[in-house]
C-alpha cells in the first residue's frame, strides 16, 4: 500500500485534555499522535465536514437557479408511492 503525499508540517494548539486523550489513544494503539489526529480529522471530514460542504453546494445551486418546484417534486413522490413510476 502506497502512502499518501504529506503536506508541510503545520502547527496546532489543542486543549490539554484533548491532547491527553490523543496521546492515550496513540500509546494504546502503538501509533503516533499524528496518526490518531489524521484518523480523527478524516472521520470529521466524512461526517460533519461532508454535511457542511453539501450545504455549501446546495446554496450555490440555488443561487444559480438549479432548483425544482416543490409541486413537481411532490407529484413525483406521489407517483412513486402510488406505484406509477418506473
Amino acid at each position: 500500500m502506497s502512502k499518501s503525499p504529506l503536506s508541510d508540517p503545520i502547527t496546532i494548539r489543542l486543549p490539554i485534555d484533548v491532547l491527553a486523550e490523543i496521546e492515550a489513544v496513540a500509546k494504546t494503539c502503538e501509533r503516533t499522535r499524528s496518526w490518531v489526529m489524521v484518523r480523527a480529522l478524516r472521520l470529521y471530514l466524512a461526517g460533519e465536514g461532508a454535511d457542511i460542504l453539501a450545504v455549501r453546494k446546495a446554496r450555490s445551486e440555488v443561487a444559480d437557479g438549479d432548483v425544482h418546484e416543490m409541486d413537481d417534486v411532490l407529484g413525483e413522490i406521489e407517483k412513486i408511492v402510488g406505484g406509477k413510476a418506473a
